[in-house]
């Protein structure tokens, strides 16, 4: 008798270690192909509030409290110049032909100007979610009403936004603290989320990939998680992600027929992905802000956003224990991306002229010619996830070339397809 309830005792205490065990296992967060990213951050993203009216406090409205951090906020405005991307890469004319992209694409300038160069561009903008990334005037109102936000009229909104990007951008108006203003990343991202530094999400909240939902048009990032971040995660929802019966596109080529994603910018994406040395050991701000001094001898953090390349001071004082010449290095590096970012888009597009050529012979089944814009659709892809990425490969050397060598391997293989025909 005491021997079977010794065995029924040791039996229960083994059973009941194997559920304790697959308990932890099942709670484990979910690990990233970057190691880096599976250390636990100093501090947890805070997500603003939603369904509560908030006034949004503007950068004039902190410049008593915080005169060296306006100031440095304010000297944004010095970052003017634009380069006419049409004229600069003429390929661009027939790979973005369907979109306004082909005829209104300037690079980026310093984020005062954001509602301004919103305004101005040439592309239309039927509804409101086009301010998503421009003015925390409309993430207020999107926090308070919900996804109908993103349906509102653009017009109807436009005498309504008034601050470009600023303070509440990324504290709400809690200065001192990271808040996360932007819902559609902490949704993307899930239990995730917490497993980055607020410095990182706080710059994510914009620079990121992301498309309108085509039924709510509400902002959404093509991923629900860190490890479906990639590329080649998010080339997989475009292309399973069916709308009325086809694969999601941003635009159709009228000529071609191709269904085409146009990627926007992703810097948060690249410089998580595989092969991001630096991320989640050195947050955005550490490399594109920095601690200042003002005439008092007091630090402050520059709120002038820019180049770690144009800070001599942080070259010196934080790279070069590292890097012996990192504006070098870098510059190296950026010279071969954009080199073959060019010479594959040039590719990409005589390509395209020769599906054209193609298409309108209508010698050829409709299958064929699809098979054709498939394989086209996802070299794009590949390509255009490095063009648009604005650190040229700096941010992530390898899933850069990595984007490039797939886009070349896909590019070969519609040019053979063509011949076959």
């Amino acid at each position: 008798m005491k021997r079977s309830l010794l065995w029924i005792t040791c039996v229960s205490a083994i059973f009941a270690l194997i559920i304790m065990l697959v308990g932890c296992l099942c709670e484990q967060p979910q690990q990233s192909a970057n190691p880096s990213l599976n250390k636990k951050p100093a501090r947890v993203a805070q997500v603003v509030q939603t369904g509560s009216a908030v006034t949004v406090k503007s950068a004039s409205d902190w410049a008593e409290k915080y005169p060296d951090i306006y100031a440095s906020y304010m000297s944004n405005a010095d970052n003017s110049m634009q380069d006419d991307y049409v004229k600069k890469y003429p390929m661009i004319a027939t790979l973005y032909e369907g979109i306004a992209f082909n005829k209104f694409y300037s690079s980026a300038r310093g984020h005062v100007y954001s509602v301004k160069d919103l305004n101005a561009t040439g592309r239309p903008h039927p509804l409101a979610n086009c301010f998503a990334c421009k003015t925390p005037n409309f993430h207020a109102i999107a926090n308070e009403i919900g996804p109908e936000a993103y349906k509102i009229p653009y017009n109807d909104l436009a005498d309504k936004i008034t601050e470009p990007v600023s303070c509440f951008t990324c504290h709400a108006n809690e200065p001192g603290n990271l808040i996360i203003t932007h819902t559609y990343l902490a949704d993307a991202l899930a239990n995730d989320l917490k497993s980055l530094d607020p410095a990182i999400l706080a710059c994510g909240q914009c620079h990121v990939e992301y498309y309108f939902d085509p039924e709510t048009r509400v902002v959404t990032l093509p991923y629900t998680s860190l490890s479906t971040m990639t590329p080649d995660s998010i080339l997989k929802y475009y292309n399973n992600l069916m709308v009325k019966g086809e694969p999601f596109a941003d635009y159709v080529n009228p000529r071609s027929g191709v269904r085409q994603i146009k990627i926007q910018h992703p810097e948060f994406e690249t410089y998580l992905g595989e092969g991001g040395i630096h991320s989640n050991t050195y947050k955005c701000a550490d490399c594109h802000m920095s601690t200042a001094v003002n005439a008092k001898g007091q630090n402050y953090i520059n709120h002038r956003w820019m180049s770690p390349l144009d800070n001599a001071k942080l070259l010196k004082d934080n790279c070069s224990a590292c890097h012996k010449d990192l504006a070098a290095d870098v510059h190296k590096k950026q010279d071969l991306v954009k080199s073959r970012t060019k010479k594959i888009g040039t590719d990409l597009a005589e390509l395209m002229e020769e599906l054209v050529l193609a298409v309108k012979s209508e010698k050829h089944s409709k299958e064929k010619l699809d098979a054709i814009r498939m394989v086209f659709r996802n070299a794009q892809f590949y390509w255009d996830f490095v063009f648009v990425e604005n650190s040229n490969g700096a941010h992530n050397t390898k899933l850069t070339h990595d984007c490039l060598n797939k886009s070349e391997q896909l590019l070969n293989e519609a040019k053979s397809l063509l011949k076959k025909l």
